[in-house]
Order: structure tokens, then sequence, then C-alpha cells
């Protein structure tokens, strides 16, 4: 865990937030849930679901993607902002919804199983296939 929160917002606004990062980086999910819910990949980071502090929270909604996972967005704007565990035992925070993602390397990609052949990153960085997508995070593509 970091000892500095981070802080974000939706595109509008309406959700803010603050929380502890779990790990000071960076992943991409390359599942098909996370690129419909997106628009693209899923660049996130894994938070300490307790650290969560909101203000509009009442502007937050939670889609139940799967028997697992939930995704956390703002009703006004639409903007995708969490994902987590339906248990509550993880959740993460949509990286470039902070307001300065810029200090999280890059360093992990999950559900390459999954993974379309029309784009790549240039950075090396861990490649999980779909049966160990966790890799510093939560997501399990769900």
């Amino acid at each position: 865990m970091t000892d500095e929160p981070v802080r974000g917002r939706c595109l509008c606004g309406a959700v803010a937030f603050s929380a502890a990062l779990k790990s000071a980086e960076m992943g991409v999910c390359h599942c098909g849930m996370c690129r419909r819910w997106t628009g693209g990949v899923y660049m996130y980071t894994s938070i300490e679901p307790a650290s969560l502090e909101l203000s509009g929270g009442d502007q937050l909604r939670f889609y139940a993607s799967s028997d697992f996972g939930e995704r956390g967005f703002c009703s006004n704007c639409g903007s995708s902002l969490f994902w987590r565990m339906r248990d509550g035992s993880g959740m993460e925070v949509a990286a470039q919804a902070l307001d300065d993602p810029s200090s999280l390397p890059f360093t992990a990609e999950i559900w390459m199983d999954d993974k379309p052949a029309n784009y790549s990153f240039a950075n090396p960085t861990r490649k999980s296939p779909r049966d160990e997508a966790t890799s510093f995070g939560e997501s399990a593509g769900g």
C-alpha cells in the first residue's frame, strides 16, 4: 500500500474519490467485457477498498457484470470508474480517471487470450492469460 492517497473524478465531476493504492502500478485488461465497457482497454490500478472516500456517491452506480464482478460508473456522464469483486475482497479504479496517473508505471496486461490483434503496447509488461488474470490487481475480467 502507498502512503499518499490518489484522487480522481468522473468526466462531469459529479463523482469524486480518493483512495489508498494497493500497488503503485498500472495494468490493462484485454477481456471482452472491459473493452466493451470502456470502448477500448481498461487501464486500472488496485486500491484498498476500505480506504475509498467518495463525494457524489449518489451518482455512482454499479452494474453486476458477472457472478463475481461489478463495474462502477457515473450515472450522470457515464464515466467508467471502478471494478470490484462482489464479495468486497478487491477493487480497482480506472487509472485515467485519476487526477495525475503519470506516476503509475504500466507494468501488466491481463486476459491476453482475449486481446484482439489490431493493437499492441510498445513497452515491456508482464502478460497473463485469462486463467492467471490477477497480476498485481484483482481484475478477473468480470
